[in-house]
């Protein structure tokens, strides 16, 4: 039995940091994607969403990791990413939403 996944399943959220601010004036948007989901689903969910033409996915995979937090050992949970680039000229204001 297959699950069925609402387009807005696949895109998590966006990442915003300073390091994906200034990768924006590259066309480059970055967001946390659900884990289960390749590069062609991911540019298929992101043009039908933001109606922009992608010319590239990149996929990083965040391992999850112990780190140390007031004395205590806190699991960090890992989590999947995609650089999408966009066409030049086109772009995504993250600031309005969906």
């Amino acid at each position: 039995m297959t699950k069925k996944f609402n387009i807005y399943d696949k895109i998590i959220s966006p990442i915003v940091t300073e390091k994906s601010t200034n990768q924006s004036e590259q066309n480059k948007i970055i967001f946390k994607v659900n884990k289960n989901f390749n590069k062609n689903l991911i540019k298929k969910n992101v043009e039908k969403i933001f109606k922009v033409e992608v010319t590239k996915v990149n996929i990083v995979n965040k391992k999850s990791r112990i780190k140390a937090t007031r004395g205590r050992k806190v699991k960090i949970s890992g989590y999947k990413k995609a650089i999408v680039t966009l066409k030049k000229g086109q772009n995504i204001d993250l600031t309005t939403g969906i």
